[in-house]
């Protein structure tokens, strides 16, 4: 009998939570370059207590903590779950046995793996310098840390504003005996991010020694707000007096919304109970897709499998992040604080350029009520900051990464029935941010491309541009607007205007003429971390005619074996985002996340198979450089976790998903989906399970 893993997509009304989450492992992606954290959150949290063992931005510090790291400086209240570029880590606690220098390399501890644990919504460690044992716990928007010291120590907390990223203004007050509250302003990746805080202890503070202001000496000045670091010393309870614990509520609103956060989410003192809370929601997400066994043959190795599709899965659910507290009010994109009014709930953290790709296509599937509030989110950041967002982050716009990849969540969730918002007035954003007066668009809505000599990554922005204006014109259409359909159709064919009919590859082109010297291999400035191998095969709104232009199927067969059989050097620039190469095939990087469906869509499936296979078994473990690149805020494990379910959205935006047939573990790792979210059997697209069908 094959041994086969079995999954199911539940019904939210059908959903009977199981215990999944004993099967992550949030060490995943840790190591190597995944960028991960493995401290505590709930689902789509605001709040992400985690260690930081790491005090700068450096390229594997991005997310606070680096497995290969013996040092840990503190706890802090947010991070970004595998991003290539460093922000969050605001307000970090440490505990502490005794008065010292408020610097960060004195009150760092060492720090060793076999004395810590992470799971799904908790994080425990041993402080081996201080010998304080640490546990962690997180409602929505609130963090409740524990803290074991050795008996007959002092107790103290240090409070940090100022570690990582530049502080802008910051304030620290205290208002009674248990209560510190005020707020980080700080500038990096968002370069005004705004984060305030309530910080209740459960003993009484005896005293807080301030970190002095320029020139200077440390002070105990009950209000000394504007210090960055401040030393709290704690009185000691006579019951249980080497445990002290504290909650943190924190807020992108003001100091009222902390505390009403706090109020709200953890109005209690038992840890264990938050700690139930939290892993409760995550099962209860979790169990959206459930996982049974039909067999206990190789259960090892179905285990494995297990923690590595939960843990992706996990991985799917930490962003975006929700931005609004607990009274609906949020900060928007202008800066002023608004009101959701119960409508629904604002996010932040919008990785839209990894993530339009799997991630919001698997959420389509299995959270259509995040998907509806994602997008009215989308339309508020228009109405009140101007545009649709590209790569937003506490309401800032980074303008990181290229395209307008809104357009594509938005029509891929309104084609799919997912219409809880105001459609024209998404239509009017998605319109708006095509012809904005930005030099890549511009030049390439009146050359039908972006020249080189116009913007930078001219290649990638044209080819990208293309498909969104793909998915701008299919939502003109839905809607009746036959013009703005003509316009935006007409535009999605502009990809056209970069292939080298030649050489077979997309080039850049300079003064009308196509840029010399030319190699695929080249890593430079007109492609986004990527070359010509990998962004020529990007045309997925229109593979028909990128298969016609390049003289075939045969033809293209040819040059999509070339791409896997090439060698992995690439020339040119140094690209840490490029990895996982499979021939100039790059998994570890997001431009190259379709291209092995091709073969189906060209009828040959089992050559598809075998590169997915080898990409499942081998860019994906149970360990801590479990993913062979950034993990992209979910884009990099939604891969996976569409993957273990035998589909994938070549071209979100389309109904049609490719049913891959893929085997593993001596048998296709999905056997059957049943139903999902969104009331539609998937199976009805499927062409009598043939592997070759494009659906």
């Amino acid at each position: 009998m094959k041994n086969v893993l079995l999954f199911l997509i539940l019904f939210p009304a059908c959903v009977d939570a199981q215990n999944l989450s004993k099967f992550v492992n949030p060490f995943i992606g840790t190591g190597g370059h995944g960028h991960t954290f493995p401290g505590a959150t709930a689902p789509f949290g605001l709040c992400q207590l985690s260690p930081d063992t790491r005090v700068d931005g450096s390229w594997d510090g991005c997310g606070g903590y680096h497995y290969s790291d013996s040092v840990i400086y503190g706890f802090s209240h947010t991070h970004l779950s595998g991003t290539g570029v460093s922000d969050y880590g605001d307000i970090l606690l440490m505990p502490v046995t005794k008065e010292m220098a408020l610097d960060n390399y004195q009150y760092k501890s060492t720090f060793s793996h076999a004395k810590e644990k992470a799971e799904a919504g908790y994080y425990q460690v041993f402080l081996d310098d201080p010998k304080i044992n640490v546990e962690l716990t997180t409602s929505r928007r609130c963090g409740f840390h524990k803290y074991t010291f050795p008996e007959n120590a002092e107790q103290y907390v240090v409070l940090d504003l100022a570690h990582r990223d530049e502080v802008l203004d910051s304030k620290m007050e205290q208002i009674d005996a248990h209560t510190i509250r005020g707020y980080r302003f700080s500038k990096a990746w968002a370069t005004n991010q705004k984060v305030f805080y309530e910080i209740r202890f459960g003993n009484e503070i005896e005293n807080i020694i301030y970190e002095p202001l320029k020139g200077g000496t440390k002070t105990t000045a009950i209000n000394l707000s504007k210090s960055h670091r401040a030393l709290i010393k704690l009185k000691i309870k006579n019951s249980e007096f080497n445990i002290a614990q504290l909650k943190v509520g924190i807020s992108g609103v003001d100091e009222n919304g902390a505390h009403n956060n706090l109020e709200k989410e953890i109005p209690h003192w038992d840890f264990d109970k938050t700690k139930k809370w939290v892993q409760d929601e995550w099962n209860q997400e979790l169990s959206k897709i459930v996982v049974s066994e039909k067999n206990e043959t190789h259960q090892q190795t179905q285990g494995d499998k297990k923690v590595i599709f939960y843990t992706a899965l996990y991985h799917c659910m930490i962003a975006p992040n929700i931005y609004s507290d607990v009274d609906n009010r949020y900060r928007g994109r202008d800066d002023k604080i608004h009101n959701t009014e119960g409508k629904f709930d604002y996010y932040t953290v919008f990785s839209l350029w990894d993530t339009y790709r799997a991630l919001h296509p698997l959420l389509t599937i299995i959270d259509k009520k995040r998907t509806n509030d994602f997008i009215n989110t989308f339309i508020k950041q228009y109405e009140q900051g101007g545009r649709l967002p590209v790569w937003e982050l506490s309401s800032n716009e980074t303008n990181c990464m290229i395209g307008y990849h809104a357009v594509s969540v938005i029509w891929d969730a309104y084609n799919k029935g997912i219409r809880d918002y105001d459609a024209e007035k998404a239509f009017e954003a998605m319109k708006s941010i095509a012809t904005e007066d930005i030099p890549g668009v511009q030049s390439y809505m009146k050359y039908g491309y972006v020249r080189a000599e116009d913007d930078h990554e001219s290649v990638s922005k044209t080819l990208e541009y293309a498909y969104d204006d793909w998915c701008i014109a299919q939502m003109a259409k839905a809607l009746g607007k036959e013009e703005d359909y003509k316009t935006f159709e007409k535009r999605s064919h502009n990809w056209i205007n970069v292939y080298d009919p030649t050489t077979g590859f997309m080039r850049a082109r300079k003064n009308s003429t196509l840029m010399e010297p030319f190699s695929p291999y080249l890593v430079d400035n007109n492609y986004t971390e990527a070359n010509s191998w990998q962004y020529s095969f990007y045309v997925p709104h229109e593979l028909d005619k990128l298969i016609e232009v390049s003289g075939g199927k045969e033809k293209f067969e040819e040059k999509l074996d070339a791409l896997f059989v090439a060698s992995t050097e690439t020339m040119g620039r140094d690209q840490s985002d490029i990895t996982g190469l499979i021939g100039q095939y790059a998994h570890g990087n997001e431009p190259s996340h379709h291209i092995a469906y091709l073969y189906h869509l060209l009828g040959k499936p089992e050559r598809g198979n075998d590169i997915i296979k080898k990409i499942m078994n081998e860019f994906y473990t149970n360990s801590p450089d479990g993913l062979i690149g950034n993990e992209d805020c979910g884009q990099m494990s939604a891969w996976y976790v569409m993957n273990a379910m035998d589909i994938y959205p070549f071209c979100p935006g389309k109904m049609d998903y490719i049913y891959s047939g893929v085997e593993l573990i001596h048998g296709k790792l999905v056997d059957s989906i049943e139903n999902n979210i969104i009331g539609y059997d998937i199976r009805q697209n499927y062409n009598n399970g043939e592997a070759d069908s494009i659906i």
